[in-house]
């Protein structure tokens, strides 16, 4: 990769010029920013030298050598105009295209950032002088995503450095030994039977048609379409007159194909939809039609993806899609224009208002929505309705991390980003399957760890991928992590190792703490946690010894009884050694949804108004009442989890859901959706007829992302802009403009001119993010919260102070009880459940994408070896998981990932819902629910079928460690020559 932080500015000559640099900048980036142009058609800034082109060469201090191996430094004098720098330039090109037919105006990777066409144009070249050799092989079309055709492959390396070292899934290798190399998957399987995740990271980084997106082909351009043997003719026949005209004239042609083809596509900067990571990319359309996802600049992602933010995008052009606005008539809906809808909302809302007061109505604001959005439902719901019941998913996962940070060290978010992540020198990782739930993130992680960077600990029930790498991994009883967390804590202090000077400066409560941890002996912890001491032991020696430690946690924690107390456990655990403050340590409770870090920043909370303010708080009150024009009510209100109480008690009569599917994702799904039934009146704003929107009186067709503008905060507390790239479909609309048509109808005048004035009126009304303007969002530039008035971040959280009244942290005592739902005879397996890779959450959107349900396409539950022998079942069984609540079904998958009694399926499924199984027990401070503790009981229902899981689901592929491309392996191949030596032979370097 390229240097990191440059240590000094430098001064390099350029054909007799002076161009500034700084040392250990890569040549090639310093001539690129110079504007001088050498071709390198391996050399990626995101991948580093890899040395297979041999398209860069220049002459450096005498000798010449390829640009991308250069490091910039004082006195270095480079020539790229001689004639020897020309002449193997030039040659190393004429090798590039014997591999690599051209064929640009029917090609359907014509669209401008082809690189390999734009060294031939740039270079005026005019013939090749090595004709085109096909390769024996026919194009791989196995993915459902994407196609690698050998026959235009250069054999660059860079899709084989991206896998096995930015995305470090380690599938692709390059085949240096065969007779024809080729890249090679799994050693020389098929796409779609590999180990691919089909992350795109190869297809993203591939300079020219090799490897190119399926939802490309055939739709680029004017000629793209036509038939194969059409532009077999086409490409023949110019062909032929190349050998007349030379290339030149055939590449002005295929430069103006290029600009008809931008007159129809349309580029937008976007940012990702699915989880919390905030990956940011170039979205091209033509018409509705997405043809690709170009990551590239994005602060959080670089030219990182998954494959939902690559490929799953088909949801935004489903005929599921919401069009118009639906009116409950008996049991079926009707169509209904825009004025109906709005006009029964107000009626019955105001009915319902008069009748049993503002707080017998409740709103839940979406996760997946704009800041701007959530912003204007909590106002809504405040300023019009005049009731706190506004609330977010964030309940459904994160609210107990929350409230461990706010307790110990003051912000509801991150300590740091992901570059303090990447500084770390121990990770500590507890209930976070990161590899599927935070798929780029865990890229970054894997990276450090195959370069030997970092030590990774990983303390969860599943062993999952980052188990499987991480120098320590455990596996603690249920719902006991509290239990070790306090016993390590109680170790530190009880051998001096804790960070005393720190702890004497900056932190309050080390005696209360002290005296809490009592009952946690290494004895106690052994028997509850099922952890050895030498292992309890272990991690507190890993982390006193680090110079930084960042502990990343999310729902195998949070989701449980004890969620806030064991997040607060791991906060205490990071005050005690010191680890808040400085670059690479701190807290990082991994955000599930793409805004669920928003919602709850703008106000989606019921005590909390936007930034933070407290609800109780008089003064914030007032603050926040005076922009609105209203006195605010001052009575925290109903969360997700009590409104539906409250709807079974009859205090809640009516309720407005935003594109969240509450009686699916809630618990107790049976508890649930009889609460929703039983309201007078349910108003639901969706892009689908989602579960939830069944049993809704007004159903109101909201937009995707692609369709609207406005920004996103993710994991790490950045805040990004999202711009529109699609018209809405049909007659629906963003949820601000049909947040403002219905206020307007409680007399409200909401007449904002879009989002951007939205967004202003919210950093006056919130501290938090005073500096977050637009201006300082545009394209690619980010802010992180805190920020002030003059747009400064803060992007690394109390290096001076922590966010309290004194600026010191509060160690917090916390205590263990066991789960609320064990298993015990009747119910005598343990069920876990979770993300999968692939789909997101229950599937309302990746259901709706056909290449992601051919890889998981069913609800399946895994069971260990040792409970399937028991139970004299295999791969392909048919169970019905029956709890205390209800039963689904599922086919089994036999996995090594599980182990004795635990059992792990996942949450997508909208036809057997995990939550018929989950029960209403909760965390006790946040009233999120306790998905994770969950006990069931087996029926066999066959012991035979077909497996649940495809084969062609990558866990079944056979990973292909390397170093990276290994060129060397390549330039010991009998036919190769240096360039520099060819060149020598001919004289060139004197011409």
């Amino acid at each position: 990769m390229s240097a990191g932080p440059h240590l000094r500015p430098c001064v390099i000559n350029v054909d007799e010029k002076d161009i500034a640099s700084s040392v250990g900048e890569n040549l090639l980036d310093a001539l690129t920013r110079a504007d001088c142009y050498i071709p390198h058609l391996c050399y990626n800034p995101a991948l580093g030298p890899i040395e297979t082109c041999d398209t860069c060469f220049v002459t450096v201090n005498g000798s010449l050598v390829r640009a991308c191996t250069i490091r910039a430094e004082d006195g270095l004098t480079v020539s790229t105009r001689d004639a020897a720098s020309e002449a193997a330039r030039r040659e190393g090109m004429d090798r590039i295209l014997e591999k690599h037919e051209l064929y640009c105006s029917v090609c359907d990777n014509n669209n401008g950032d082809c690189e390999i066409h734009d060294a031939v144009d740039r270079l005026a070249i005019r013939h090749q002088r090595y004709p085109y050799r096909p390769k024996p092989y026919a194009a791989d079309t196995s993915n459902p995503f994407y196609t690698y055709d050998p026959l235009q492959c250069i054999l660059c390396g860079r899709c084989v450095e991206a896998c096995q070292n930015v995305q470090v899934n380690e599938t692709l290798t390059m085949g240096w030994e065969l007779e024809h190399p080729r890249v090679l998957w799994d050693g020389g399987r098929a796409i779609n039977d590999s180990s691919c995740v089909s992350c795109g990271h190869c297809v993203t980084v591939c300079p020219c048609n090799a490897l190119m997106e399926n939802t490309l082909l055939g739709q680029a351009g004017p000629f793209t379409s036509w038939p194969a043997p059409l532009k077999r003719e086409m490409i023949e026949f110019v062909k032929g007159v190349e050998q007349t005209t030379s290339f030149i004239p055939i590449t002005a042609i295929s430069k103006i194909d290029q600009c008809l083809r931008h007159t129809e596509q349309k580029i937008t900067k976007t940012v990702c939809t699915y989880c919390g990571v905030g990956c940011s990319f170039d979205i091209t359309t033509r018409g509705r039609h997405i043809l690709k996802i170009q990551p590239e600049q994005g602060p959080a992602n670089g030219i990182s993806t998954c494959v939902k933010g690559k490929f799953a995008w088909d949801f935004v052009n489903s005929k599921d899609r919401l069009v118009k606005p639906l009116i409950r008539e008996g049991s079926t809906f009707r169509e209904a224009g825009w004025d109906e809808a709005l006009d029964l909302v107000h009626e019955r809302f105001s009915a319902t208002r008069a009748s049993h007061g503002p707080d017998a109505i409740g709103f839940i604001a979406t996760s997946k929505g704009s800041n701007e959005e959530v912003y204007l439902t909590q106002k809504f719901a405040r300023a019009i309705i005049g009731t706190n019941n506004i609330d977010c998913t964030s309940r459904y996962c994160q609210s107990p991390a929350t409230k461990g940070l706010t307790r110990t060290v003051g912000y509801a978010g991150d300590s740091g980003t992901m570059d303090d992540i990447d500084e770390a020198e121990l990770l500590l990782l507890i209930g976070t399957n990161t590899t599927d739930s935070h798929p780029v993130l865990a890229t970054r992680i894997k990276r450090r760890l195959k370069r030997g960077e970092v030590k990774v600990i990983v303390v969860d029930l599943l062993r999952h991928e980052m188990a499987e790498r991480a120098q320590l991994f455990l596996r603690p009883k249920p719902g006991t992590d509290l239990v070790w967390l306090c016993a390590v804590t109680r170790y530190i202090l009880d051998n001096g190792l804790e960070d005393r000077a720190f702890l004497a400066k900056r932190v309050n409560n080390l005696e209360a703490l002290r005296a809490s941890l009592a009952p946690f002996t290494l004895d106690y912890a052994e028997a509850e946690t099922g952890l050895s001491q030498t292992n309890l032991i272990r991690i507190a020696d890993m982390i006193v010894s680090a110079s930084g430690v960042c502990a990343l946690w999310a729902m195998g924690v949070t989701q449980r009884t004890t969620g806030s107390d064991t997040s607060t456990a791991i906060s205490n655990l990071l005050l005690v050694t010191g680890n808040y403050g400085k670059k690479g340590s701190g807290a990082y409770p991994l955000r599930g949804h793409n805004n669920v870090q928003g919602a709850g920043d703008f106000g989606a909370l019921s005590d909390k108004l936007p930034g933070y303010l407290k609800v109780s708080d008089k003064a914030a009150r007032e603050r926040v009442g005076r922009a609105w024009g209203v006195d605010l009510p001052e009575k925290p209100g109903l969360n997700n989890h009590s409104m539906i109480d409250a709807a079974h008690a009859g205090r809640l009569h009516a309720m407005y859901i935003i594109g969240e599917d509450t009686a699916v994702v809630d618990s107790n799904t049976g508890h649930t959706q009889e609460a929703l039934e039983r309201l007078d009146f349910l108003v639901v704003q969706d892009i689908f007829m989602t579960t939830t929107a069944q049993f809704a009186d007004v159903v109101l067709p909201a937009c995707p992302s692609l369709e609207k503008e406005g920004t996103f905060v993710n994991t790490e507390r950045r805040i990004q802009h999202f711009a529109q790239a699609l018209d809405p479909l049909g007659e629906s609309r963003p949820d601000w403009q049909i947040l403002c048509a219905l206020a307007q109808r409680f007399g409200h005048r909401w007449d904002y001119a879009g989002p951007r004035e939205i967004m202003s009126e919210a950093t006056k009304v919130a501290p938090l993010f005073a500096g977050a303007t637009y201006d300082r969002l545009e394209g690619y530039k980010s802010v992180v919260w805190p920020v002030d008035a003059q747009g400064h971040s803060e992007t690394l959280l109390y290096t001076k102070h922590f966010h309290t009244k004194d600026g010191k942290a509060r160690l917090y005592p916390v205590h263990w009880h066991a789960p609320v739902e064990r298993a015990d005879t009747e119910y005598d397996l343990t069920l876990n459940n979770g993300r999968v890779l692939e789909h997101f959450q229950e599937g309302n959107l990746t259901a709706r994408v056909p290449g992601i349900v051919s890889k998981v396409n069913q609800f399946y539950v895994e069971v260990s070896q040792e409970l399937a022998d028991d139970l004299d079942i295999k791969t392909g069984a048919r169970v019905m998981l029956t709890s205390r609540r209800g039963s689904v079904e599922a086919g089994v998958l036999v996995s090594p990932r599980v182990a004795g009694r635990e059992l792990y399926t996942v949450e997508f499924s909208l036809t057997e819902p995990i939550n018929r199984l989950t029960g209403n027990h909760a965390d006790s401070v946040t009233s999120t629910p306790a998905f994770k503790e969950l006990a069931v009981k087996l029926a066999i229902l066959s012991r035979e079928g077909p497996p649940p899981v495809p084969r062609s689901n990558p866990r079944f592929g056979a990973r292909t460690p390397r170093s990276g491309v290994e060129v060397e392996r390549k330039w010991r191949r009998s036919e190769y020559r240096p360039i520099p030596a060819t060149v020598a032979s001919r004289g060139e370097a004197q011409s």
